[in-house]
């Protein structure tokens, strides 16, 4: 089975750049399922209602999100209503909108996707090694992909670390930044500290780079208005054996 990750989409330029690669993308290389990170798909930062409904109907089968997720309260009733629009589940039980797992069914294998968010230079949240123990065991799939949106790469590779055999591929996002960390561990895990973001190339994170220098040397608000241009899309293609739900290859890509 292939599964595509794909990096941070930045707003709506990352949006219709998204659509406009994935679909050949999904045909040329046989790919059974999709999950990008949308966390700061609308401009602006977080998630709308409209932004998940062009990223699923682009292509997209599963959205994960992070630190962005509840930016927008208009999203927040999509995420009780969308199976497949993901939050870290690792914030609290109880308060929080919709839900940081899915299962997507094959009918000849069913799939799991655990989306959780890093704790280092982030949000107190639920420890996620502990979390990850839980939801593990809760889904019982055979093939398990996690998202885990985090600052640290070390946090990122503890976790790939720490799961190594019981999923069969992890995915660092969050820093728009693509790692060249691709590798399958020794139990069949394969991971990526971060598989980077989907926006504009000559930016920094996606935002005018103007208004980034401005934020860093004068250190008052700014309203971060994206860039235009050419644009790139990051993603991480896992190949996985359907039987043993081990990767067998891990290929890192830039669609320009």
């Amino acid at each position: 089975m292939k599964i595509l990750a794909i990096g941070d989409i930045v707003g709506s330029v990352g949006c219709r750049f998204l659509r406009k690669k994935l679909p050949s993308l999904k045909k040329s290389l046989g790919i059974d399922l999709v999950i990008a990170n949308g966390e700061n798909s609308a401009d602006g930062n977080g998630i709308t209602p409209s932004s998940a409904d062009y990223i699923f109907s682009s292509g997209v089968d599963v959205i994960t999100g992070g630190n962005h997720s509840f930016r927008r309260k208009e999203s927040y009733a999509y995420y009780d209503q969308s199976p497949f629009l993901l939050r870290p589940a690792n914030f609290p039980e109880g308060t929080t909108p919709g839900n940081g797992t899915a299962v997507y069914d094959f009918g000849r294998v069913r799939v799991g996707i655990i989306n959780l968010m890093g704790t280092m230079f982030m949000e107190s949240l639920d420890d996620p090694f502990r979390k990850a123990d839980k939801l593990i065991s809760e889904l019982g799939t055979k093939i398990t992909i996690v998202d885990f949106h985090a600052e640290a790469t070390a946090e990122k590779l503890a976790l790939a670390y720490y799961l190594d055999g019981r999923v069969s591929a992890i995915f660092g996002t969050h820093t728009h930044v693509q790692t060249a960390d691709e590798q399958i561990l020794k139990n069949g895990t394969g991971c990526i500290t971060d598989v980077g973001m989907t926006g504009t190339i000559n930016s920094v994170l996606g935002v005018m780079p103007e208004l980034a220098i401005k934020k860093f040397r004068d250190r008052l608000p700014v309203r971060f208005d994206l860039a235009s241009g050419a644009c790139r899309m990051d993603c991480i293609l896992f190949d996985i054996d359907e039987k043993t739900g081990s990767t067998v290859s891990v290929k890192r890509m830039e669609i320009r």
